[in-house]
């Protein structure tokens, strides 16, 4: 059986960040995955400047597809607002694999399936024992489904389903653009430009509020791709994969003893944009600080609002949620 300090389960964002923090404060870490890195991934790949500040990624020296936005097109309602920032666009493919080695954390091809307590250890598959536990490993994430069910339960209404396409695409528009409630959309689309030739499309929505109108997320796709092909002229060259998660809910079970959920696997992306990165960043780093020196695990300033938490992020939030199971989010915990 391998003994070490800390287990990482899950070599996202999350779980690279707290690997890389653990191992610089010395700590004995092993991460966990079920695939092998470089692996595909889903996601839009939007990073905001505090993502590349937390971890330290200098663009000259990235050595893979890193594309900087300098206008933000917001569609609404018929409103086309082109709003000036500085934001920024990967690929989750090469850039989780990329913060996975820079964490130096020696990396383990295994999918997790059973956790249970020894003492104050936990024993993973009868083959891995620590005393410390990180979840990270998204909203399926085996930690969470073992421990921390009833602590931290899911809830539905805060669910969203997404329909996502990353291609090759010698694009003409270098902005990012959003859509939000189009035709009644709970949620909005996207058309995120990546360096080099590919490009993702997306639409996402909150899955309860979806069924409760008896629509299907298939027809809002349908209606958004006709509009990509007919605004930029592209032909979408294949169907789009799905994939599910939480935005932010109540987030005080989120430690159990010595065992931590960070990013999705807590739920935690931002309820205005359901933004992940910089929150998965942000809590992998706060759970590697609990372990290292015995701080409070808390998430209320690490995982706020992409938009800041004022009136557009309020206002976005009532959008796609209605203010169901709103915890208290200062104004101030920007992601």
């Amino acid at each position: 059986m391998r003994n070490c300090e800390v287990i990482v389960v899950g070599g996202g964002p999350a779980g690279a960040s707290a690997a890389r923090r653990l191992k610089q404060g010395g700590a004995d870490v092993l991460v966990l995955d079920k695939e092998e890195f470089p692996r595909p991934k889903l996601c839009a790949g939007w990073i905001t400047p505090e993502v590349v500040r937390d971890v330290d990624l200098q663009p000259g020296d990235y050595p893979h597809r890193f594309l900087s936005f300098r206008r933000l097109h917001w569609h609404l309602k018929g409103l086309h607002l082109p709003i000036p920032c500085v934001q920024h666009s990967i690929r989750r493919i090469e850039f989780d694999a990329w913060l996975l080695q820079q964490s130096g954390a020696e990396v383990a091809a295994h999918g997790v399936r059973d956790i249970h307590r020894d003492g104050s250890d936990y024993i993973i598959d009868r083959q891995f024992r620590c005393k410390y536990l990180v979840g990270a490993g998204g909203t399926a994430c085996p930690v969470h489904r073992s421990l921390f069910r009833q602590t931290l339960p899911r809830v539905r209404a805060l669910q969203t389903v997404t329909l996502e396409l990353e291609f090759e695409y010698e694009w003409s528009d270098a902005d990012c653009h959003l859509w939000f409630f189009e035709h009644g959309l709970p949620g909005y689309s996207w058309y995120v430009p990546k360096a080099r030739g590919w490009l993702n499309v997306g639409i996402g929505g909150m899955a309860q509020r979806l069924k409760q109108r008896g629509e299907d997320i298939w027809w809002h796709w349908r209606g958004f791709a006709d509009r990509l092909e007919r605004r930029f002229g592209m032909r979408i060259p294949a169907e789009p994969s799905g994939y599910s998660y939480y935005v932010r809910g109540p987030i005080d079970g989120a430690r159990l003893d010595n065992a931590f959920l960070t990013g999705d696997a807590a739920g935690l992306a931002t309820r205005d944009l359901c933004e992940g990165i910089g929150p998965a960043v942000r809590s992998g780093v706060r759970a590697a600080e609990a372990i290292l020196h015995g701080a409070p695990y808390e998430l209320a300033d690490v995982t706020g609002a992409s938009m800041g938490g004022g009136w557009i992020s309020r206002m976005i939030d009532w959008g796609f949620t209605r203010g169901i199971g709103r915890p208290t989010i200062p104004a101030h915990a920007a992601i």
